[in-house]
């Protein structure tokens, strides 16, 4: 094959290789497509079955009631003498067997249409004093046979289904006509409450396409077509809908994916811009046919979804064919070369006495350069070894640095509390008031314990802490915080407000560090507001579901707003030098992190700064059985 020929070829592959992958995901698609509606269409047509039956049941249940009725010797004493006796026993009776059969409602009519008794006597809208002469129902019974009806309701505007049955009071005469009828009227809603909870739009429509029950409120009272003015009028005339407006529902069919079945959409309502398989199936025992609408957006799915694994095999069978023509060209490839080497060692066996001084020249010069590159690289690595050691030891030193600093600024405040204790309690010696003395002294001793256990808690700035969190008491961590101030809380007359609920709220959290940042964040406020004339501290808890925010306030003059996303980076400080490193606040976040939570700082609502620390909420000690997070005896 010629190199024009293969390169032919190979132009031809290019354009087969999309072609062919347009082709399968084609052809899958159609597949998946005609497999997606045929299961579509079963599932429409088994829920369009139930639904039909569960209606046809719903109604017929009641068919006998008004032939029941129409034969008790009450109503047809009522009947026989409607003027001369007291209606309201037989309204009870009537309303009891309403309860009963769980109809709307259940009344009597006389041989010219009006109502005798009702169920809903009672009621604003009662049928008593009606007339319904104008009603097929009516018109069916009196004229000796069962009816039925379906319709709006002159009064209460509900839409029902009516049975009646004639009223003898003579039926043993052959041209006897009845004297009464005896009407039940079922509502539909709760039934179609039902069909709202299925994953498909249910309708049902009349001779004359209206849309008189749907599983959607808005399609109900619509037709199915736009009607005529004729067809407008003529249903007015029935009285059936009373004077709805029968609005066209908005339905189109845009096309027809199968046999037995439509595609369906809507130009307007609340389902307008989806399309839907529709199957219907005629009620002939009512005269009605019911309507059932798929959302055909799964059948996309699955259109697409096959479309794109067709694809995706189709890449794979391309890849393995590349791989398995690109494995036989080398192989043809290496016996040529094989071919070639044959021959070409043949030629080279003359030449190799000719050539094995000077090869052996240039083999000498080639390691010697070698040996020199060796040596070169050797150098190079020894000395990039000793700068990677020298930038290790300097990483080292700059932590060291930070926690030496750290530590200076951590312990300014217990020594501070431990200087005036001491003073304390030189004094109250010296008043001879041993009992005060001994307290201070034994605050001291838990200050200087507590010093132990910050120094030991700093390692966090450089490694995360192997030690398991705990359930912390956070109130009574602000009592420990408060009792290193209380001195200088006294001395400078700050008022401290507590708002937590009274229950114990508790925190998965380390005792010693949480503790840590409240000294940090309360000291920071004493700083703050020590020019503020009336100095306030509010301390809060919000517990949460989830996590519990602890807030730290102040009166003081605030942060500016220029420096709040600064003022947690380490030595960034706003105070005189001399005052602060500007590391409280860092080591304070660093220790929130490694806690599993954070602190946000924000200006407070009503002048001053906020702290926040948000932590992840604990049961307590009682619910996870961690009896270690009980307060140790510095704390009680």
């Amino acid at each position: 094959m010629t190199t024009t020929s293969r390169r032919q070829a190979r132009q031809l592959l290019w354009l087969l290789v999309p072609f062919g992958l347009v082709l399968a995901m084609w052809q899958a698609a159609l597949l998946a497509r005609d497999q997606a509606l045929q299961g579509l269409r079963q599932d429409a047509e088994n829920e369009l079955r139930l639904s039909a039956a569960s209606l046809v049941g719903h109604l017929s249940r009641h068919d006998y009631l008004p032939a029941l009725l129409a034969s008790r010797e009450m109503v047809r004493r009522f009947l026989a003498s409607p003027g001369s006796q007291d209606p309201m026993p037989l309204n009870r009776l009537l309303d009891r067997f309403r309860a009963t059969a769980g109809v709307s409602d259940i009344y009597l009519i006389d041989r010219h249409g009006d109502t005798l008794a009702a169920s809903n006597w009672h009621r604003a809208n009662t049928f008593i004093g009606q007339n319904y002469a104008f009603r097929s129902y009516f018109q069916d019974a009196i004229a000796g046979q069962t009816g039925r009806f379906y319709g709006l309701g002159v009064q209460s505007r509900e839409r029902g289904y009516y049975f009646s049955a004639p009223v003898w009071l003579d039926d043993t005469e052959p041209d006897a006509s009845p004297d009464g009828v005896m009407v039940v009227k079922v509502l539909l809603d709760t039934l179609e409450a039902s069909w709202a909870e299925q994953d498909a739009e249910l309708l049902v429509t009349d001779t004359d396409d209206i849309i008189f029950m749907a599983s959607r409120p808005e399609l109900r009272m619509k037709a199915l077509t736009p009607l005529s003015g004729d067809e407008r009028e003529a249903l007015l005339d029935t009285r059936r809908y009373a004077d709805e407006p029968l609005a066209p529902a908005g339905i189109e069919i845009t096309g027809s994916p199968g046999k037995h079945s439509q595609r369906v959409g809507f130009q307007r309502g609340p389902l307008v811009g989806e399309d839907y398989l529709g199957l219907s199936r005629p009620m002939p025992a009512f005269g009605w046919e019911m309507h059932i609408l798929k959302s055909l957006a799964p059948v996309l799915q699955t259109q697409w979804l096959a479309a794109l694994m067709a694809g995706g095999l189709y890449g794979v069978v391309v890849l393995a064919g590349g791989i398995g023509w690109q494995r036989l060209r080398l192989r043809r490839e290496r016996e040529q070369f094989a071919d070639r080497e044959r021959r070409t060692l043949a030629r080279a066996r003359d030449e190799l006495e000719r050539n094995v001084q000077r090869r052996t020249h240039d083999l000498v010069e080639t390691n010697r350069r070698l040996s020199g590159e060796i040596e070169e690289r050797r150098r190079a690595e020894e000395r990039l070894r000793q700068t990677r050691d020298e930038l290790v030891q300097a990483a080292k030193l700059a932590v060291l640095g930070q926690l030496a600093a750290g530590i200076n600024h951590e312990l300014n405040q217990p020594l501070a509390a431990i200087r005036a204790y001491a003073e304390n309690a030189t004094e109250f010696l010296a008043r001879r008031r041993s009992e005060a003395a001994s307290g201070n002294l034994a605050q001291i001793i838990e200050l200087t314990d507590r010093m132990a256990e910050i120094s030991a808690q700093l390692r966090q700035f450089s490694r995360k802490s192997g030690d398991r969190p705990t359930s912390v008491s956070v109130p009574a961590c602000f009592d420990y915080a408060l009792r290193l101030f209380q001195s200088r809380l006294r001395d400078a007359g700050v008022t401290i407000e507590r708002d937590w609920p009274e229950e114990q709220t508790w925190v998965r959290a380390d005792l010693v560090r949480l503790e840590q940042v409240l000294v940090n964040l309360i000291g920071n406020a004493l700083q703050a507001m020590a020019q503020t004339g009336t100095p306030q501290l509010q301390l809060g808890i919000e517990p949460d579901v989830d996590e519990v925010k602890i807030h730290v306030i102040d009166n003081g003059p605030g942060i500016p707003e220029a420096h709040l996303g600064r003022i947690f980076e380490p030595f960034f400080t706003t105070k005189s030098p001399g005052s602060g490193l500007g590391l409280g606040l860092s080591i304070s976040a660093r220790i929130i992190d490694d806690l599993g939570g954070r602190l946000a700082a924000d200006p407070a609502p009503g002048g001053g700064a906020r702290f926040t620390i948000i932590l992840p909420r604990d049961p307590g000690p009682e619910a996870t059985g961690d009896i270690s997070t009980e307060e140790h005896d510095t704390h009680a």
